[in-house]
């Protein structure tokens, strides 16, 4: 495994760095008084010596790694995975070494019935950031072992605020929202103007009423192929 397993905020959770574009959508935010009682909260599990993923540099990935211009799709999770190296701020995504998940590898199921795609050893989905897709966590941190543990301390506003941004300022978006809390963000989205896919999410405790069979891998590509955009290439 490359990455530390373990870690505190650090000052990039703090003072986020983050890429030119998004930082130009989302200055705002970071005056806000909300982002304030954040920045606060944060600091106060470091000083308690909580453990919280993923690692401070990491938070702001799914920004960092799909610049603004570049959306055209976009996977809605919850809160990052609790255990240790897993996280590393892409919603489902593992670090390389790290054995995939449970929802992960229903995707991987879902995926291989839709589109044929090979199940891969590792759970690492990079690969898609670079083609357009934000794989955008709803909270963006988490204490070690207690899935969400940093609810409502301002994150949700926070990645509101990123959806809203590009439910105003672009169209053609395909949002996959799984599960009831990325399905209550299709409030902020504009069905005229994007492309909304709902299901239930992909977690053993539901794939079964409503995710799998739901073929939005390939319904994705058609929304894209539709609009003379590049379909997604799934295969990791």
């Amino acid at each position: 495994m490359s990455q530390t397993t373990h870690a505190t905020p650090n000052d990039q959770a703090i003072n986020p760095k983050l890429e030119p574009s998004w930082k130009k959508q989302l200055a705002a935010e970071f005056g806000q008084p909300y982002f304030a009682d954040l920045k606060k909260f944060l600091l106060e599990e470091k000083q308690k010596g909580e453990t919280v993923y993923p690692p401070g540099p990491m938070i702001f990935n799914a920004f960092n790694a799909t610049p603004f211009d570049a959306v055209k799709v976009v996977i809605l999770g919850q809160d990052p995975y609790h255990g240790p190296g897993q996280a590393h701020g892409l919603c489902f995504s593992v670090q390389t070494g790290v054995k995939p998940p449970p929802s992960l590898v229903n995707m991987y199921k879902e995926m291989r019935a839709d589109v044929g795609f090979e199940i891969p050893t590792h759970g690492n989905l990079q690969k898609w950031t670079e083609q357009g897709i934000l794989l955008l966590n709803s909270c963006l941190t988490v204490r070690d072992g207690q899935p969400g543990s940093h609810h409502g301390k301002g994150w949700e506003r926070f990645t509101n605020a990123a959806v809203q941004r590009l439910n105003e300022a672009k169209k053609g978006i395909v949002f996959l929202l799984w599960g009831k809390p990325a399905q209550e963000k299709g409030s902020i989205i504009d069905s005229s103007r994007h492309h909304v896919l709902t299901a239930a999410h992909p977690s053993p405790f539901s794939a079964d009423r409503g995710f799998y069979g739901c073929r939005h891998f390939s319904r994705t590509n058609q929304f894209l192929k539709q609009q003379g955009l590049a379909p997604i290439d799934w295969q990791l």
